[in-house]
């Protein structure tokens, strides 16, 4: 029986870099940093609080092809990769933290039906929503 999601890919223009954002903005944890013949290079994150989920960070070649690895990276040099989402207990706090530190945001903290949620850009160039969801323990009144 399959029981959850453990590995996500994604695609970046510089493992380091990449890692190095991750971790030093967002709180996630180097996993793994293997290299597998041939100049491949496997390396993961995960964030503390969801370990079991590894984030793959891939620069675009092999498996895939030249074509299709062309277009992975036009897409992230134009901003218009997609990553994927981050829930916080608190959006508007992250986001003034993040954009003190320097990270790129698309949108601020805007209201919306699920929650606040705001748009940013790693420094490859893939946009990741922060999500601070109606059920947050902040939204919560104690009866």
């Amino acid at each position: 029986m399959i029981t959850n999601i453990s590995l996500f890919t994604l695609y970046v223009t510089d493992q380091d870099e990449a890692r190095q954002f991750y971790v030093k903005y967002l709180g996630f944890e180097e996993r793994t940093d293997v290299t597998m013949g041939e100049g491949f290079r496997w390396v993961t994150i995960s964030h503390p609080s969801q370990p079991e989920l590894e984030v793959t960070l891939m620069v675009p070649g092999p498996p895939l092809d030249e074509d299709m690895a062309e277009a992975v990276r036009r897409a992230l040099a134009g901003g218009s990769m997609g990553g994927f989402g981050l829930r916080t207990d608190d959006c508007q706090a992250d986001y003034e933290r993040l954009t003190a530190a320097g990270v790129e945001f698309i949108q601020p903290p805007s209201d919306r039906p699920y929650g606040v949620e705001a748009v940013l850009r790693d420094d490859s160039g893939n946009w990741l929503v922060l999500v601070e969801s109606k059920d947050s323990p902040r939204d919560r009144v104690d009866t």
